[in-house]
This record gives structure tokens, C-alpha cells and sequence, in this order.
């Protein structure tokens, strides 16, 4: 993986004397203890990570736990206090302020919690904002512009106002005009949060969508850690402005830092963390569409214990076979399986949530999963789902 983003050692002490914060830190002075003794607020302390390019970092963290602070200081609409920064390994804590605006019109996008759209203007003209600034000549803002547009789906509303669009459309033009800009970086600050809870869903989704279209280095800031676990590659937890656990989702699930990470963890909901490729089985048999007729298929069923056997073809499902059918055709002298295979069966791609698999199982069973091509990677049924579930509660600590 290639190093996009290198913080090292970052600090953001508020006052006019953050070298008195800085000092009594080091000491081992708690942040409300320096904010007494010294009237410097600790923002920020000590923080180092990586984000590598094309991932999804999530900081997440409760109200004044320095998340907010953290993601302005990365593009120095907050200054830093103390520590590097460094972008494609450049230092840009060092960047005078022609450099740093330049950076910044040039390589960050940034999508704030509130929408922040001009209501005089049009949703093109909302977009092209940031094109105008950089002096852009129209026809190509305007071209850029209705290109983010149809990025985020909203192609065909260029001419109206925000005042005509729901919340979470104005969500989406707040992205688009960060998009228009091609940033390398987009930096999201609680991007979601004024959204109601189906809308944050739906543009959560549509992130994830635009992600593997674009394959942006994303920085999203949240307090929801169920939004954090849907989005985030890795995820850092913050408290008193410092880092507390960084990792991917199911090391901070299921191996929590203290006592801190393991109370924010304590409620989620395993569910939507175990996927079909953590809980199914290889298929123990597979029937070959090409030269296996009804005998062939009951064979491998009986070897195998089961009851119906999957048939694929030069690696690819075609569907299913019970035994009862496969009987049938025996007694009919059937010879291949054309007219016994099933083919409407349930398929589920690997990263599909187990919260979605109790209805598919509840009307089918067993439930295929396949890759993006068709190619049958495993098989669910609800037994394994059942233990999976239960084992994961177990070592969520929520049983």
C-alpha cells in the first residue's frame, strides 16, 4: 500500500502559551488539570497515524475528543501547535500560505456536517463554486460541474435551488462540489449527521458506491460507531484528544484497547459485522452442469450427507438440484439435469451483513454465495449463521 497521508507527533494546544500545555503534558498532566494551571486547552496530543491512498480512514470519538480538531489540522484551516504532516512525503506544515491555498483549492476536497450551499445559487452553480475561485473558464466548470453531478445522482436538477432539495439531496451537492474540484483527498467531517437515519443509510451506501468508482483517499469524521464500522477500511477512536485504538473493525470489536473502547463497542450490534464470507462453508459437493446427469448428482449427495447440490458450469452457478427431483428423473429416465436444475435460487455476494441473511434463509435454504463473476465461493445455512452469531456475541461481551 502506498502512504498518502503521514502525521507524526501532531499537537493542537489552544492559548497564547501552548509550550506551558506542552510541558506540563509531557510531565503527565491530565487536559483539564493544564487547562487550570495554565489556561491552555489541549486539542490535540501527540497523535501519529498513516492513511494509505484509495482507503477510507474513519476517526470517530464523543463530543471533545479532538476528532474535529484533528481533520482541520490535516489541511491547516487549524494551525498546528507542534508535529509534522506529510502529503505524498512532503512536509506541509512547512508550506507558506500561497503553497497551502494552492494545496488546498488542488488536492483536498472537504464535506461539512452542515451543508453550507449558497441559497441564491443554482445546484450547478453551488458546484462550479470552487472551479470559480480557481478561475476555471465556464465551459469547463460548467462541464466538471455536471460531471460531479451525475457522480452523485443528481443529474437533471443542475437548475434548481437548494431550498428545492431534500436534506440528503443537499448532502449530495456539498459532495459533488467537493468532487468537481478532483481532489486527492476528501476530508468529511461528520458529513451525515444532520441527515435522518434512512437518509444517512442511503448516502452511506452511495459513498461506498462512489468509492469504488473514484477511489478517493477518504478522511470521514463520525461519532457513530455503526457508521464507522460500515465505512471504515480502519478506524482510530479518540479520547482528550488522543488516539486511544486504531485498527480495522474487528480488532477493535473484538480486542478492545481499555475499558474506554470497550464500553463504546459494548452495544453494537454483531449482526451487521459478521458477513456471508465469515459464515459460510465450502460446498462440500458441487455437481458439474457439462457431465454429471440426476445418478452422478444423488451420488455426490450421498457422500456428502446433504439433501440438494449446487451445479455450476466452467465455474459458474446454474442452480440447484434436490434429491427428490434428481429421483424423479431417474424413474423417468432423465439423463441430464436441464430439466430438474433449479435456477431461481438465492445468491449472496461475500460481504453481505448476517442481518441480512435471516430473511433469505428464512424462505430458502441453502443460500449460495458467490463472487462478482458467479462463482460459487460458499454455502449458508442457518445452523452456521445461528453458531456464528452466537459466538460472536459471546466474545463481544454482550451476553
Amino acid at each position: 500500500m502506498t502512504e498518502k497521508i503521514v502525521v507524526e507527533n501532531l499537537y493542537k494546544i489552544f492559548g497564547a502559551h501552548p509550550e506551558k500545555g506542552l510541558k506540563l503534558y509531557q510531565e503527565g498532566f491530565s487536559k483539564d488539570d493544564i487547562m487550570e494551571k495554565t489556561k491552555q486547552t489541549i486539542g490535540i496530543a501527540d497523535v501519529s497515524f498513516t492513511v494509505n491512498e484509495g482507503e477510507i480512514l474513519v476517526i470517530m470519538g464523543l463530543s471533545g475528543s479532538g476528532k474535529s480538531t484533528l481533520v482541520r489540522c490535516i489541511n491547516r484551516l487549524i494551525e498546528p501547535s507542534y508535529g509534522k504532516i506529510f502529503l505524498d512525503g512532503v512536509d506541509i506544515t512547512g508550506l507558506s500560505e500561497e503553497e497551502l491555498r494552492k494545496l488546498r483549492q488542488e488536492r483536498f476536497g472537504m464535506v461539512f456536517q452542515h451543508f453550507a450551499l449558497f441559497p441564491h445559487r443554482t445546484v450547478l452553480k453551488n458546484v462550479e463554486y470552487g472551479l470559480e475561485i480557481q478561475k476555471v473558464p465556464p465551459p469547463v466548470r460548467r462541464e466538471k460541474a455536471m460531471q460531479s453531478l451525475e457522480q452523485v445522482g443528481l443529474k437533471g436538477w443542475e437548475d434548481s435551488y437548494p431550498e428545492q432539495l431534500s436534506g440528503g439531496m443537499q448532502q449530495r451537492v456539498g459532495l459533488a462540489r467537493a468532487l468537481a474540484l478532483d481532489p486527492d483527498i476528501m476530508l468529511m467531517d461528520e458529513a451525515f449527521s444532520a441527515l435522518d437515519p434512512l437518509i444517512r443509510r442511503d448516502m452511506q451506501d452511495e459513498l461506498l458506491d462512489l468509492q469504488e468508482r473514484v477511489q478517493k483517499t477518504i478522511i470521514f469524521i463520525s461519532h457513530d460507531l455503526d457508521e464507522a464500522l460500515k465505512l471504515g477500511d480502519r478506524i482510530i477512536l479518540m479520547k482528550d484528544g488522543k488516539i486511544v485504538q486504531e485498527g480495522a473493525a474487528e480488532d477493535i470489536l473484538t480486542n478492545p484497547a481499555d475499558e474506554y473502547v470497550e464500553k463504546f463497542v459494548e452495544d453494537v450490534d454483531i449482526s451487521k459485522m459478521i458477513t456471508a464470507e465469515t459464515v459460510m462453508k465450502n460446498p462440500i459437493q458441487v455437481a458439474s452442469f457439462a457431465h454429471d446427469g440426476p445418478k452422478a448428482a444423488l451420488w455426490k449427495m450421498k457422500q456428502a450427507g446433504i439433501s440438494s447440490i449446487f451445479v455450476q458450469h466452467k465455474s459458474r452457478l446454474q442452480g440447484l438440484v434436490s434429491a427428490d427431483d434428481a429421483v424423479q428423473a431417474l424413474k423417468e429416465g432423465v439423463k441430464d439435469l436441464t430439466g430438474i436444475l433449479q435456477t431461481d435460487i438465492t445468491t449472496v455476494l461475500p460481504d453481505t451483513p448476517a442481518s441480512e441473511l435471516f430473511p433469505l434463509l428464512a424462505e430458502s435454504s441453502p443460500v449460495a454465495v458467490v463472487n462478482a463473476e458467479g462463482r460459487l465461493k460458499g454455502v449458508i445455512v442457518k445452523g452456521t449463521l445461528l453458531a456464528a452469531l452466537s459466538e460472536g456475541v459471546s466474545n463481544n461481551g454482550t451476553s
